[in-house]
């Protein structure tokens, strides 16, 4: 099971660790490593609360941006019968690459 929830405007990652029988929470939006256990919500939400602000702080006395900037780009390898599909796609849509996949992409994170 994986879900995302938000504690202070930033999105973290939630788990659960069958193993250790605790949810893992992990931020996704810094630069490095905050992450954080509970064995309930509330706790994790409040242990969150605790590793993001330890994270900020020691990113704030060294100098550190804490959270990372994204450039708009990736590289995408699919398949070439999935690029065909999605070429063809795009053009029936009136569309460049670029356009129809930025939109399909938004359209199913923001889902």
């Amino acid at each position: 099971m994986k879900d995302v929830i938000e504690i202070d405007g930033h999105k973290a990652v939630v788990s659960f660790d069958p193993d250790i029988q605790m949810f893992r929470g992990e931020f996704l939006d810094l630069t490095g490593g905050a992450d954080f256990y509970a064995d309930n919500v509330k706790d994790l939400e409040a242990e969150g609360r605790r590793s993001l602000e330890t994270f900020l702080e020691v990113c704030a006395e060294r100098g550190i941006e804490p959270t990372r900037k994204f450039s708009g780009k990736f590289v995408l390898r699919v398949p070439p019968k999935v690029h065909e599909a999605a070429a063809l796609r795009a053009a029936a849509e009136g569309r460049s690459m670029d356009e129809w996949l930025a939109k399909t992409i938004e359209e199913a994170a923001t889902a």
